[in-house]
């Protein structure tokens, strides 16, 4: 996994402006290109002999290839839209961090049982989501197949069959409440998150299509 860091020292006059453009606009903007897993905007608290504020944005991809991609379909559109919003305004550099490993600090307060059966089961898309990977077990969920239509013609959803043959394998995870709100941000609204009782007799959360 790679970090994407883009470090912008901005004029003090427009400051608000660019902070609130960036939280609204350019980094959902970014984002929306598919390329990244997540992204931390932060404030560098340092006095700037420059003067003005800096800023830090690490956006998190699963691989060099992607980042690359990146560069070449939407980076100069983004750029130039910078540019022409704040030129004059703003100094930029990017630097490209590649990581080595993480580790994570274990915590006994994980309340929820939820059931995964796509993307959710993928190292980079749980780092993204909940900055940790997911230790989870294997479980079955009986009366349930892959339904042949699929959300916005790409993602997998369940369907109810109630037929005794019918079982669906996955992972089982436990997560905190902020952890599952957080998750269901990830779903969107294409997703709805119901309860069912596994084939263990485990209680646990599944996304099903709305």
């Amino acid at each position: 996994m790679y970090i994407y860091n883009v470090t912008t020292n901005i004029e003090e006059t427009a400051h608000d402006t660019w902070l609130q453009w960036m939280k609204e606009t350019h980094i959902p903007q970014v984002l929306s290109t598919g390329k990244f897993l997540s992204a931390k905007f932060t404030k560098v608290l340092v006095e700037e002999d420059m003067g003005g504020f800096t800023y830090s944005v690490q956006y998190t991809v699963p691989d060099k290839a992607t980042l690359e991609r990146y560069y070449e379909e939407d980076a100069p559109a983004l750029i130039e839209g910078i540019q022409k919003k704040f030129a004059g305004q703003l100094v930029s550099f990017n630097t490209e961090l590649e990581v080595v490993d993480e580790f994570f600090v274990q915590r006994s307060t994980n309340t929820h049982f939820i059931f995964t059966y796509g993307t959710l089961q993928e190292r980079e898309i749980q780092l993204g989501i909940f900055a940790r990977p997911l230790n989870g077990f294997e479980d079955k969920l009986p009366l349930y197949a892959i339904s042949e239509n699929k959300v916005a013609d790409r993602y997998p959803t369940l369907q109810y069959t109630g037929k005794e043959e019918d079982a669906i394998t996955g992972q089982v995870y436990t997560l905190t409440h902020q952890e599952l709100q957080k998750a269901d941000i990830y779903e969107g609204e294409a997703y709805e998150r119901i309860q069912i009782q596994l084939a263990s007799g485990k209680n646990a959360w599944v996304y099903i299509a709305k």
